[in-house]
């Protein structure tokens, strides 16, 4: 099951823990971006460059993720896109999308949109913590745990 990482607004910390898990397990690992973003040498890592565009970067992670892939990102949209089809998605927070909880994060996103373009000052998100970076890296610890092990899935 590979891990499909929507690039452009990933973390490089976050990044840094990707690289380190899917060195250690060989997990293949890609990172789909607009712009060029460097990769460590490896067989399991690699960086797919995209043209420019509104949404080109999340429409090519959608094409190619099949059912049982993670896919890191904070683009709800997205998100709700990949549980569709059957594969995770974990934001750069640690926050797993669900069937159950993605809804309600559109609607959420949608709300904040709407004040954003009536005038109201809504603020980014907070700045990345040492929790953020230990609940990502707790979550994918556990996704990597239910793999199946090379044994099982010959």
């Amino acid at each position: 099951m590979p891990i499909w990482v929507d690039a452009d607004a990933c973390p490089g910390v976050i990044k840094e823990i990707l690289f380190r898990a899917a060195e250690r397990k060989q997990i293949v690992t890609t990172l789909v971006a607009n712009q060029y973003i460097a990769t460590p040498p490896s067989k399991v890592i690699s960086m797919v460059q995209v043209g420019s565009g509104f949404d080109v970067a999340d429409n090519e992670i959608v094409k190619r993720v099949v059912a049982g892939d993670l896919v890191i990102t904070s683009d709800i949209p997205l998100a709700a896109e990949v549980v569709e089809k059957g594969a995770q998605a974990l934001s750069p927070r640690g926050e797993a999308y669900t069937k159950e909880t993605i809804r309600q994060r559109l609607n959420m996103r949608d709300f904040m949109e709407t004040l954003r373009n009536s005038g109201v000052q809504t603020g980014g998100p907070a700045a990345m913590n040492h929790t953020d970076r230990q609940n990502f890296a707790n979550k994918l610890d556990r996704w990597i745990a239910k793999l199946p092990t090379k044994q099982e899935s010959l």
